[in-house]
């Protein structure tokens, strides 16, 4: 429903640049051939161009098969010609992903939850229905006599974001009636509070770095939440993996004590952090 009513209402308008519709194949549903037919006859009916791109979901590197299946349509975007990608999430799954992640003991970064912009191998990802409530999705597409299909999976609650949508967030509308708008609204705040940290990052980078890496006696001056906040960054400018707290909180601390003659290091699955002649260093892997 989200992404047909996202399609029809982008056919819609006078673009300035050509619209395509991106179809990831999963195969993981005996219905998919039917999903992709669907897609066909839609995009056909709206004169819009459809490209369909199938990928092989496995369960290698421990994934789940949600993560797996998220992770084979990305590297399908990164991969696209586009120069924007438009994704249907709207505030309903925002409100999702919040409480999954608070749920999972994220961090600021986790409670911000799915950006509305974001950059992706070159392109930009937008997110036009994130402030759009599912209600207002039914009627746009009932307005416009708009059919679709369903995955069935979307129906197992064994699956977490399933359970949260079917069986908690329900729940919690009894009581809080408000709850997908307010919970999107702290996002939001989240949103904001990871710029700030990230600015202050920066501006600590600029501070303490020399050349490619980190002068360890001005680190030290940092507090340790100022030090972990500017070791996230700066995994994530380098496009690594943050550790679990309880692993940056150690490496920190051996970070801020350690005598000159020790080298405190962190291997990551990208490549190691390590302390050489006073400087904190990343070192990937090739």
């Amino acid at each position: 429903r989200d992404s047909v009513v996202l399609l029809h209402a982008l056919s819609r308008l006078a673009l300035p640049n050509p619209l395509t519709a991106l179809h990831v194949h999963h195969g993981l549903s005996p219905h998919a051939d039917a999903w992709e037919a669907h897609c066909r006859q839609l995009c056909a009916a709206l004169g819009v161009e459809l490209c369909v791109a199938r990928v092989s979901v496995g369960r290698d590197g421990g994934l789940g098969l949600e993560a797996a299946a998220r992770q084979a349509r990305y590297r399908i975007f990164a991969e696209s010609a586009a120069e924007v990608l438009l994704l249907a999430h709207h505030q309903g799954d925002q409100a999702e992903t919040l409480l999954f992640n608070l749920l999972r003991g994220s961090g600021v970064t986790g409670a911000a939850a799915m950006p509305v912009e974001r950059g992706l191998a070159g392109k930009r990802l937008l997110r036009p229905l994130l402030a759009v409530a599912p209600a207002e999705l039914d009627a746009y597409a009932r307005l416009y006599g708009l059919s679709w299909v369903e995955d069935e999976s979307n129906a197992d609650t064994t699956l977490t974001r399933n359970f949260l949508r079917h069986e908690v967030m329900p729940l919690l509308a009894g009581r809080f009636p408000g709850v997908t708008h307010s919970l999107t609204q702290a996002a939001g705040h989240f949103a904001e509070a990871e710029i700030l940290l990230g600015e202050l990052a920066a501006s600590d980078w600029q501070n303490c770095a020399s050349g490619q890496g980190l002068r360890l006696p001005a680190a030290r001056q940092l507090s340790p939440q100022r030090l972990k906040n500017l070791l996230r960054w700066r995994l994530r400018q380098l496009g690594w993996q943050v550790p679990v707290a309880a692993r940056l909180n150690e490496f920190v601390r051996q970070l801020q004590s350690a005598e000159p003659d020790r080298h405190p290091s962190l291997t990551l699955p990208q490549g190691e952090m390590r302390v050489k002649r006073g400087v904190l260093l990343w070192n990937g892997i090739q």
